[in-house]
């Protein structure tokens, strides 16, 4: 049996060489805060950054895979965190209701769909 502690992190890619446009869009836009890579690891390009008790993890590929797969963050202003992406031109999807549940998704600028969810009542 595995025994589970907490999750890490999660890895989403984006096309090499597009270090500065993610950091505009997760350091400027969503608010994120980097935190330094492993020396090791520099070389491979990519960021990684601080959210709450995991870290994001944005590493490089030559060709990035589009599919469902997904980071889904649990935050504690929905309609706020909206609003401000609304404002800064990130279209959002509203998603399959599920009760209890608030939630929506976007993409970053390189496909990578992330999902915001709150819960209710």
């Amino acid at each position: 049996m595995i025994k589970f502690k907490k999750l890490d992190h999660i890895q989403i890619c984006i096309p090499k060489g597009k270090e500065n446009e993610a950091r505009e869009f997760y350091t400027k836009i969503i608010g994120l805060t980097e935190i330094p890579k492993p020396q090791a690891l520099i070389p491979n390009g990519g960021l990684w950054y601080e959210i709450a008790d995991i870290q994001l993890h944005i590493g490089t590929e030559e060709e990035v895979n589009k599919s469902k797969r997904h980071p889904a963050f649990e935050v504690t202003n929905l309609a706020e965190a909206k609003k401000h992406l609304e404002q800064n031109g990130i279209l959002i999807k509203e998603e399959i209701p599920i009760p209890a549940l608030d939630r929506f998704s976007f993409k970053d600028p390189f496909g990578n769909r992330i999902e915001l969810l709150q819960k209710s009542g």
